[in-house]
């Protein structure tokens, strides 16, 4: 298992709906989700400042990137949440959402 946390910054005005849309996520994007072994996925929100953490149960990261990447709904629901978001400048190229380094864990 691999854990993962990420930020992005949400954009000006941006809170309301995208906390609605968090509150009634469409189901075909979260069973990609699950599919794509993915679990204990929680986003918080603070200030401007979205944090996100999950777990990777999988072998093939880089395969089930693809393949949610590739997933219609999934793209369509990224379409909806990009407007609202204003990635991080010191993100890694290819990065959405910045992806964090773990420096403490308590099991």
């Amino acid at each position: 298992m691999k854990r993962f946390g990420m930020v992005i910054r949400l954009k000006p005005g941006s809170a309301e709906a995208y906390r609605q849309y968090h509150a009634a996520v469409w189901p075909e994007v979260l069973e990609m989700i699950k599919d794509c072994k993915i679990s204990n996925y929680s986003i918080y929100f603070k200030d401007d400042l979205l944090f996100g953490y999950f777990e990777y149960h999988g072998t093939d990261l880089a395969g089930d990137w693809a393949r949610m990447a590739a997933h219609k709904k999934t793209q369509e629901w990224w379409a909806v949440m990009e407007p609202l978001q204003d990635p991080l400048e010191t993100r890694k190229p290819g990065e959405w959402w910045a992806e964090m380094e773990e420096v403490f864990h308590l099991d």
